[in-house]
């Protein structure tokens, strides 16, 4: 019970109606998503706007606050300067500085240093710091060559432990001479700089950070950053180029691996650079969650709808339930066809289209039984083999003639055929078979069948469907089985006469020239070795004077026969013409090849013919070569083995003669 309305439900959805109200509600549900995502892009793209200018007022913002702090610092500085005027004396500077308490409210401490570089005067006195030797710091080198008022890079105070900066202003007397320095040293804790940034709002993980232009950090959330260099500013270029100058806001890879929205300006009398950063993600937070909202607003407004759109599907159906009702009493025979009284043009349609294919079937049905009697009387009478399949692939038909050619009963299945075919035929048979009931397409096929008496045929079969009226309706697959055994065994005896010598039954020129090509062929793609072993017979003429033809013949067969023992199953041996021979010895080397030469010279040697108390022997004249990679033919390869059974012949015959490449031999008699 608990499961019964789940599964009407889901039984529903499988109605026309069901299935009409579920595409409305996907096609509502689909322009609701584009409407979300349209939404979600035009958002996307005004929050980034919104983001950027507010970041971008408050980088200039800050930049401009922390300009004035270190303006008014160095101004206060230059003032004092003025005051001091240019005396070195060290008791006047202290009075100086003594009576210039508020400059502490800015400083945590004032120098004033000689040209020399040595401090001369501070305040508030620290002991050990007059005299010290500044003339090496970066901020005095500065101030010294430029004359003009100078931040120095962020050192870690010797008792605060806390960073600081000092800034320097240059002291030039009348003459126009540097006359040393006044310094004042600022706490990046307590200096009161960055305490506008300790305010800025960026969210929860938006925050804002100084550097100097050299890439040391001088504010940051993370305090202990402080002091510490940038790591990899080239994995942020936007930063990157900010160090180098520039002043500007975009969007790119945050040190954190995080996208985010960045905005930098620089602060020029200090050097040092602000930059503001938020998290893509933070700053789409309030829009995702305004998307979040509305989709559920509308997802509830799909839901409700459904029962109002159901009712306006089930009033427009009603004609298509009458329809359904009709065709139930035409396949009953309650009546002839169906009349569908509605204004609807397509269920007419369909109505009409009905009643022509009903009419049309009540034809088909009373000619059908007159046709079936022709067709049996057509296939039982045809002299060839024929047999009928529906597409199931089951035999449904097949005549006498075919019974009788297979010597099979006519009870038996299209798989025990199959079963019957010859191995290597069977699975090319099956899958072509499959093939054409899945298509339709013809069924051309020669293959070897083994009858139940144990009789191989080979037969030639040719199926297609047939169609029974021009309207398409099909019978099945009818097919003609011939047996072509006669001419396949025809066809392969000349096959076999056309590349063999009828003499020695050896191969003739042309079936070795034949294997010598694709012995070549697969020496050029897989390097695979090959040896050619050619040889003429000495002293075979006397024989065919003295004995005649039929002698020498002999002679031919009884060495062809020793030739053909001596090598390998793999070889192929072949009688050129005249008592001119070739062996080609595949996957075989040239050493190897050279010793099956002497192995062939030698039984050669030893076989024999007799006429009128006479005994003739022969012998061989061998050239053996190997193919090359600088082989482009077979040619070259035939002219190198017989330039080289030449070779053998001419140096007193009887021997084997190998030739690696064209130019060179390697004779190896025996005699």
């Amino acid at each position: 019970m608990p499961l019964s309305f789940p599964l009407k439900k889901l039984r529903s959805f499988r109605t026309l109606k069901g299935r009409l109200l579920l595409g409305l509600l996907a096609t509502l549900l689909i322009l609701v998503a584009l409407l979300l995502g349209l939404a979600w892009q035009v958002g996307k793209t005004m929050v980034l706007e919104t983001n950027m200018t507010h970041l971008r007022y408050e980088a200039r913002l800050l930049a401009d606050e922390i300009t004035q702090q270190v303006e008014l610092r160095i101004q206060a500085l230059q003032r004092l300067d003025e005051i001091a005027g240019y005396s070195d004396d060290p008791e006047w500077l202290s009075y100086e500085l003594r009576h210039s308490d508020t400059l502490m409210v800015w400083f945590d401490g004032i120098v004033v240093a000689g040209r020399d570089g040595h401090i001369i005067a501070d305040w508030p006195s620290i002991v050990g710091r007059v005299g010290l030797d500044i003339s090496n710091t970066e901020f005095f080198k500065m101030v010294r060559g430029t004359r003009q008022p100078h931040m120095s890079e962020p050192f870690i105070g010797r008792a605060s432990k806390s960073p600081m900066v000092v800034v320097s202003v240059p002291r030039i007397n009348d003459d126009g001479e540097f006359a040393g320095m006044i310094g004042g040293v600022l706490s990046l804790d307590t200096g009161g700089l960055f305490n506008r940034l300790a305010k800025v709002r960026l969210g929860e993980r938006g925050f804002a950070g100084v550097a100097t232009a050299s890439g040391t950090i001088l504010y940051h959330p993370n305090s202990s950053l402080i002091n510490t260099h940038v790591v990899n500013a080239a994995a942020n270029p936007l930063l990157d180029q900010a160090l180098d100058g520039w002043q500007g806001d975009g969007v790119g890879n945050l040190l954190s691996d995080q996208i985010g929205l960045q905005s930098y300006a620089q602060v020029w009398p200090a050097n040092w650079v602000i930059g503001l950063y938020l998290p893509r993600e933070q700053a789409q937070l309030p829009l995702a969650g305004f998307i979040r909202k509305l989709g559920w607003m509308w997802l509830l407004l799909a839901i409700l709808i459904m029962p109002f759109l159901g009712w306006i599907l089930a009033r427009i159906l009603t004609p298509l339930n009458h329809l359904e009702t009709q065709i139930g009493e035409v396949g009953r025979g309650e009546r002839q066809r169906v009349t569908l009284a509605t204004a609807m043009q397509e269920l007419r349609q369909v109505a009409s289209t009905f009643n022509h294919v009903e009419g049309e079937r009540q034809t088909l049905v009373a000619n059908l039984q007159e046709r079936q009697a022709f067709l049996d009387s057509v296939l039982s009478a045809a002299p060839q083999g024929m047999f009928v399949a529906n597409f199931d692939g089951a035999i449904t038909y097949m005549n006498p003639a075919l019974l009788g050619m297979l010597n099979i009963p006519s009870d038996w299945t299209m798989e025990a055929l199959l079963n019957q075919i010859h191995s290597d035929d069977r699975d090319g048979a099956r899958d072509m078979w499959r093939y054409s009931l899945k298509n339709g397409s013809d069924f051309v096929r020669q293959l070897r069948f083994t009858r139940l008496d144990g009789e191989a045929l080979w037969l030639d079969i040719h199926a297609r469907v047939v169609m029974l009226t021009q309207e398409g309706l099909s019978l099945g697959f009818v097919g003609v089985v011939k047996d072509i055994t006669e001419r396949r065994e025809q066809e392969a005896l000349q096959r076999w006469e056309a590349e063999h010598d009828p003499l020695t039954g050896l191969l003739n020129r042309r079936g070795f020239e034949r294997r010598l090509e694709e012995a070549f062929a697969d020496f050029q793609k897989t390097s695979t070795p090959s040896a050619l072993v050619m040889f003429d017979l000495d002293h075979f003429k006397p024989i065919n004077d003295e004995g005649g033809h039929a002698l020498g013949d002999e002679m031919l067969r009884r060495i062809a026969q020793v030739v053909a023992w001596g090598v390998r199953r793999s070889d192929h041996v072949a009688r050129q013409g005249g008592d001119e021979f070739g062996v080609l010895l595949p996957s075989c080397t040239l050493a190897q090849a050279q010793l099956i030469a002497e192995s062939l010279r030698q039984a050669v040697s030893e076989v024999s013919v007799s006429h009128l108390n006479k005994e003739y022997r022969v012998t061989l004249s061998i050239g053996v070569t190997s193919f090359n990679d600088s082989d482009t033919r077979i040619e070259e390869v035939l002219s190198r083995a017989d330039a080289a059974s030449y070779e053998a012949k001419g140096q007193g015959r009887d021997g084997v003669v190998t030739k690696a490449l064209s130019e060179q031999s390697v004779p190896t008699l025996f005699k």
